[in-house]
């Protein structure tokens, strides 16, 4: 292993914790329509994520050479860079799953590592031309390719599950969920763990354990799929909880199509080396889906919660690490106090989030209802008000306040009541 120094270290178990964070704050994208759908049990659907997260792990190392090699200019980029990245990532990973919103754990990495960057070196420790093409042309392609893919492929299903009994059609896209949403996991393995290896090969060469340009060591792989496999079986449920059910109500078809979509566009990223976000990619496809299907809909105000989150996850992220950069300059006592801050927001945060548990027990339970406004009928109705009767023009008459009880009111309906007439009764016989 190569010669490790203490901040090197430091770094490395921080960018460890970012890797575990978005194993949690991700498993949404693989499993939150088939946790909704019912395809798999929640505890089971996030097991088979974690290890496959792991095995994806494995199959590239493209996203990790466009973060180590491309994005910024390796002269002159310390350990404590990464570290402040890696800072304003976790706490924008953190606070976003406290809230239960998708939001991009890989903006929120690149959007540290540009902050931190420009924080130590100026603008132009930054690669434009990289972060244009790689990661903010990707960002707004891939919710859009997905989702159009993801509205087709949910009509195509309908259409053909309609030769077929509903119950059948339902089972075998059950089936196809549980198929598909592995392959998103794999898809997610693939792609995001990555991006930690790519920051911890960053470190190593930015601390001169490791010369420029080189690949991730095995060592810095396997421990990236086991940190994110780590995180992923966790669980996530507050973004699962939103994913599955707060943006749409999903049926097993539109699920399928949904996760399809999404692992189809994160594979074909991962192998051009885009560092794809694939919140947006999962998220753009489960609202297509929702779109897909005759009589869906999208619930937009929690859609523009998303849009809005998506939109600050770079500038957030990027402030609070060029924050941690210019703390640090002090030496080691930033250092120690940024790591403070890091640990103490942690623990906060997790323990405001004890208030209101939400795991795989109540993932999928119904939402309160927001109070609704009387209706125009409802309005109408409260505003009619009973004729006075005799008793209260009387009252009124007189100058007293009484009020008229019910049964005034039924004695004078009874009394404005016609009556039936009767029958005469036939006269006496004489005796």
């Amino acid at each position: 292993m190569e010669h490790i120094t203490l901040l090197l270290g430091i770094v490395i178990i921080t960018a460890l914790v970012f890797d575990f964070t978005n194993g949690f704050h991700d498993t949404a994208n693989a499993m939150a329509t088939t946790i909704s759908t019912g395809a798999l049990k929640p505890k089971t659907a996030v097991a088979m994520s974690a290890v496959l997260n792991l095995v994806g792990a494995f199959m590239s190392v493209e996203v990790a050479k466009t973060i180590s090699k491309g994005l910024i200019n390796e002269e002159g980029i310390q350990p404590e860079v990464i570290f402040a990245a890696l800072v304003g990532a976790i706490l924008w990973n953190l606070v976003t799953w406290l809230v239960g919103l998708p939001s991009s754990s890989s903006h929120a990495l690149m959007g540290g590592l540009i902050g931190a960057a420009v924080a130590s070196a100026g603008i132009g420790a930054v690669n434009g031309s990289v972060v244009v093409t790689k990661v903010l042309i990707p960002a707004v392609a891939a919710p859009i390719v997905a989702g159009v893919a993801s509205m087709l492929a949910a009509k195509v299903t309908y259409k053909l599950g309609g030769k077929v009994g509903e119950k059948t059609s339902t089972k075998g896209y059950r089936a196809g969920q549980i198929a598909s949403a592995g392959l998103v996991s794999l898809a997610h393995g693939t792609n995001d763990a990555q991006k930690t290896m790519g920051i911890i090969t960053l470190a190593l060469v930015a601390g001169g354990a490791l010369d420029s340009g080189a690949n991730p060591p095995v060592w810095v792989i396997v421990s990236a799929g086991m940190a994110i496999a780590l995180g992923t079986s966790l669980g996530g449920w507050r973004i699962i909880r939103t994913l599955g059910s707060g943006l749409t109500d999903l049926q097993p078809q539109q699920g399928f199509a949904a996760q399809t979509s999404a692992a189809s566009v994160i594979l074909a990223s991962s192998s051009l080396g885009f560092s794809l976000s694939t919140t947006h990619a999962c998220s753009g496809a489960v609202m297509g889906a929702g779109l897909g299907r005759k009589g869906g809909v999208v619930r937009w105000s929690t859609a523009t919660r998303m849009f809005i989150a998506w939109g600050l996850t770079l500038p957030a992220a990027a402030i609070v690490a060029s924050g941690a950069e210019l703390v640090m300059r002090t030496g080691d006592i930033g250092v120690a106090a940024v790591a403070l801050f890091l640990i103490a927001s942690c623990v906060a945060i997790w323990a405001i989030s004890r208030r209101q548990v939400v795991d795989h027990s109540n993932v999928n339970a119904a939402q309160p209802a927001a109070a609704e406004e009387p209706g125009v009928i409802t309005t109408a109705m409260a505003a009619v008000t009973v004729p006075p009767t005799a008793a209260a023009e009387a009252a009124a008459a007189a100058g007293t306040t009484a009020a008229v009880t019910d049964d005034a009111l039924k004695a004078t309906i009874s009394a404005a009541a016609p009556t039936t007439p009767t029958t005469p009764a036939a006269p006496a016989a004489a005796v």
